[in-house]
Order: C-alpha cells, then structure tokens, then sequence
C-alpha cells in the first residue's frame, strides 16, 4: 500500500466550483471554506482569466493570460465572501450573464508570524500561507539587488513558485523544481506565454529554495526597483499534491504519471519546448476520458476532444502523443492537486473514476 496522507479531506482546503452568470448579482456556494486564492475561467467564449487573492484584496485581479498590471478599479469582481463560497457582481469575466464559468480554489489562512532566519532579506508586507497544505500568497517591495531571499512561511522548501509585478507591466515568473533535471534554479517559463524554459541567473539568482526562503535575483520580472510584487508559494504534500515532471513516450498508449491520489486539478506545461500553460480537472467533465482543456496563458474558450487523458486513482495517463502532453523524450512539469488520496490516513484505499 501507498504511504498514508495527512489531509484525509482534500476539499477542505481545495476546491472546484462551476457556476452560469446571471448578470447580476450572484451568490455563490459550495466551496466549502473562504478561498484566498481564485482562479476563474469562463468555459464557453473568449475571455480573459482572473486571479484573485486576498492579499492583493479579494475584488482586485490579475490575468494569468497577460503581462499587465493588477485590476483595481472594479467594484463588480468578486464583492463579499463567506464560509462557503463568494458573491460576483455584474463584471463580464465573472459573471456575465448565461456564460458558464469555473473557478479554481484555494484556502491558506495564517495571516501573521511568518517564520524568518538569519538569511532571510525580504519579509513581505502582507500573506496568508498553510503549512498543512503546502501554500503561501505573499506580497512583497523588489528591490533590484541579486541574491534577495524572501520568507517563504512553508516550513518547507516550494517546488512551484509563481510571481507577477501587481503595479507595472511584467510577464508572470514561474520556478519548478522539475524545470531541469540538473539545475531548475537556473531557469524560468512564463505563465502568460507558451515559450520554453530559459536560463537566466537574474529570476531565481541560480539558487534553489530552502525551508524558509526563496532567492531572487535583480530581475524586474521578480524583483524590480520598488515595485509591489504578488507570488504564490507550493509545496507538495503527500495524497494531497504533487509538484512533478515526466517524460513523453510518443504513443498513443501515453505515458502514466504517479501522483499518490486521485487528481481533481491538473496544470502542465512542456519544460524542453513551447506548449500552453494547460488545465484539466474533474468536475467539468465528471469521468473519463478528461479532454476539456483551458489554457492558462490565452483567453480561448474552453476545448473539447484535443487532448485526452483519463484520471486514475492513483495519478493521471495520456491517452495520445500529442506533442503538447506526451512528445518522445519531451520533457513536463505539472502541479496536481487531489480529489482524494490514493490511501487514506486510516489505510483505505481510493477508488478509480
């Protein structure tokens, strides 16, 4: 049997939720705990993909599709919150009327004592992280010096770390620890494009994370003069999440990637090549085979019958050779996150879908 997981209830601190716009305002339920981070996506025409946290002020947005800046101007976003869910206002991108949209959640919650060391040369100004799920949000000054290390609050070393500059134009940064199979560190991608990685000393300063601090270097993409920067922290956690990477086989009997749960979120990229910065999950479709895939980087309505791969209990496979999931020798990162554990804290196994 697998090792046990110690969250049980994956729910409890991600959730999925699928909603139809009515244009005004609409109350919305069944998250299961107030999120601190939204990712919405609206399923059935061309749109821009709003991430909301509430470090950056839960009505305030930024696009995983684009290099600009963060919307604050909006009182028609996301207007309250509850123990269970959010209210959206008259905003198209959240709430347009029949339009059918999905949003991605996350809970993290501690908003104070964030742990510092010796090293430690950026506290951020404001976060909210869990350690128990292996998330922190964290707001934070660049100041265009290399060698920066930024607490992190994970107890933990990130194996994803993902940051936009909220006021000024600036692609989104991404760190994997899968990026490379030698050195990761010394490489990025961006969020709102479908380049492959590329090395470059100034994002991460050639340095891995450690269990309390990240390291940047001077860019401005990172770490820019004065400027107010916004990064989402994961770490995994075992029958809960997974930060991995694999290698295509080039058949049609794709390649089966281990996660230690069954999946309920799914985002991937190619590392070695361009490909879009892509999401799968478990409610849109409800069963296999999965093929409605949103990419995180464009604003294209959601896909059907372009890429298949089913959800086990025990991890994912790719039913194809598409170049873009399972190329011959190419090389891919993923963050999952579960439905529920592969074996549970009290020996249970899972089911498969």
């Amino acid at each position: 049997m697998a090792a046990y997981t110690t969250i049980d209830d994956a729910g409890s601190f991600f959730n999925i939720l699928l909603y139809t716009g009515t244009g005004s305002s609409n109350v919305l339920t069944g998250v299961g705990f107030q999120s601190d981070l939204i990712w919405t996506a609206t399923r059935n025409e061309v749109q821009i993909h709003p991430v909301n946290s509430s470090v950056s002020g839960i009505s305030n947005y930024l696009r995983s599709n684009a290099n600009d800046t963060l919307e604050t101007s909006s009182s028609e976003t996301i207007t309250a919150q509850s123990s269970d869910g959010y209210t959206v206002g008259t905003e198209n991108r959240f709430n347009k009327s029949s339009n059918t949209f999905v949003s991605w959640n996350w809970k993290a919650g501690t908003t104070s004592g964030i742990t510092t060391d010796g090293n430690t040369d950026i506290t951020p100004s404001a976060y909210s992280f869990s350690a128990a799920a292996g998330i922190s949000i964290l707001q934070y000054t660049g100041n265009a010096t290399p060698d920066q290390k930024v607490a992190h609050g994970l107890g933990t070393a990130p194996e994803m770390i993902i940051i936009k500059k909220t006021d000024g134009t600036a692609n989104w940064a991404v760190y994997h620890q899968k990026m490379d199979s030698t050195a990761p560190e010394d490489y990025y991608q961006q969020l709102d494009a479908n380049s492959a990685r590329a090395n470059n000393n100034s994002f991460w300063n050639d340095t891995a994370p450690d269990s309390v601090n990240f390291t940047l270097g001077d860019s401005g993409d990172t770490n820019g003069s004065s400027n107010v920067m916004i990064a989402y922290c994961f770490a995994p956690k075992q029958g809960y999440s997974k930060l991995g990477g694999y290698i295509g086989n080039g058949n049609a009997d794709g390649t089966f990637v281990y996660t230690g749960f069954r999946p309920a979120f799914l985002l991937m990229k190619r590392a070695d090549s361009t490909g879009n910065w892509t999401i799968w999950d478990s409610k849109r479709a409800g069963y296999n085979s999965v093929n409605d895939e949103i990419y995180a980087n464009t604003t294209a309505a959601e896909g059907t019958g372009n890429v298949y791969l089913n959800f086990l209990s025990n991890g994912f496979k790719w039913l194809e050779a598409d170049g873009m999931v399972n190329a011959s020798g190419g090389e891919y990162i993923y963050m999952a996150f579960a439905q529920s554990p592969f074996v549970n804290s009290e020996g249970v196994a899972n089911n498969a879908r």
